[in-house]
């Protein structure tokens, strides 16, 4: 009876061996009918690839909340779009190239805005990624315990700052000892177009009131509210590298930053790509700090360092409460090419994650 049970079960074993190398998917497994069946007599046992309660209430849930995320955006896309109808049929094309600002006139454009929108969303991003990189860094590869408990905790409550405290922040600290370094920098990198400061004559400006409330200021305001965020991504990117990797880097030979460079940044890469751009879109949609530092113009100032500039968000800020029925029009106009801006950034951003998948350049 031993001797038919451990042929009926070799059998069996040899049956799922041939299956599994003809590569098809094994559906069943042949096992003995019973202990009481001689070696030889199989029977089939289907395998129930029904899913249980949980995993339909999981899997229906997550579904509903994705579509609900997408309907959202295009509620917003559309709602945008036809309060911007009037507008942008009265101005066409010239709605994207026009400086000025005056619907009442019939003369208005997201130009000046849009410039200046993009050009504190770089700043910040210029002040941000190395800021975010090296304390991502240091909270997950130099310190550890306590002390990296309580780094992390400090930096993840900066993100819950309020952006009008920061905006006060930058009035009334930043922006004094900031003026000296853009003095210093336009004399010294003055002959580079966007660092040069100058008067109505054309003359190299040097009084302090040209270096207030500029695009420079507030896009570093900017970039230290983004920080947290970025910070929190990448120090999340970088600890999942894979610890066989580490120890394989160091049993190698390699010092701890030939293991940062061989392991944890082409692991952390799609970490790094992910929280730079979502600091972006945030540095784009900022309004409140911004409003407060800069000195709003309707004229594309390609001198960051001197005073004056303008952002979408802090026109419709500014401008919302005494807006006219057409007004707001070219208000919501305004706030669509925001919208479909930043939309573009963050589907760049994903398509570029997507080819760059963390871990991808450290695997094999």
């Amino acid at each position: 009876m031993i001797g038919a049970e451990i042929g009926g079960w070799r059998a069996a074993i040899r049956q799922v061996a041939t299956i599994e190398a003809g590569g098809s998917a094994a559906v069943a497994t042949w096992l003995p009918a019973s202990n009481s069946e001689p070696a030889g007599v199989e029977t089939k046992r289907r395998l129930d690839g029904r899913e249980v309660l949980a995993d339909q209430i999981f899997r229906r849930t997550a579904f509903a909340s994705g579509i609900i995320t997408v309907g959202i955006m295009l509620a917003v896309g559309v709602f945008l779009t036809l309060r911007a109808s009037d507008a942008l049929r009265s101005t066409g094309f010239a709605f994207l190239y026009t400086q000025a600002w005056s619907p009442e006139t019939g003369t208005f454009g997201v130009a000046a805005v849009l410039f200046g929108t993009v050009a504190i969303a770089l700043i910040a991003l210029t002040v941000s990624l190395p800021l975010s990189l090296g304390t991502a860094m240091l909270l997950s590869e130099v310190v550890t315990g306590r002390l990296r408990a309580t780094l992390v905790s400090l930096v993840d409550l900066m993100a819950a700052v309020p952006s009008i405290v920061f905006g006060l922040w930058g009035v009334y600290f930043l922006q004094a000892a900031i003026i000296p370094v853009s003095q210093w920098i336009s004399v010294w990198l003055g002959w580079i177009p966007i660092f040069a400061v100058t008067d109505a004559s054309g003359a190299q400006a040097t009084d302090a009131s040209a270096f207030t409330s500029s695009a420079f200021i507030a896009g570093i305001v900017v970039g230290l509210m983004v920080v947290p965020t970025q910070t929190s991504i990448m120090r999340e990117a970088f600890t999942r590298a894979p610890i066989g990797e580490r120890e394989g880097a160091y049993a190698l030979g390699a010092t701890r930053w030939g293991m940062i460079r061989s392991v944890v940044l082409p692991f952390g890469k799609g970490g790094v790509i992910g929280g730079t751009m979502l600091g972006l879109g945030r540095a784009l949609g900022e309004t409140i700090a911004v409003y407060m530092i800069i000195s709003p113009v309707f004229t594309i100032n390609w001198q960051l360092l001197k005073t004056g500039t303008n952002s979408v968000s802090a026109l419709i800020a500014l401008r919302y409460g005494e807006a006219s029925e057409f007004g707001l029009s070219a208000l919501m106009a305004a706030g669509l090419v925001l919208f479909l801006l930043t939309l573009i950034i963050n589907f760049t951003a994903s398509s570029v994650v997507a080819r760059s998948r963390s871990g991808a350049q450290s695997d094999g």
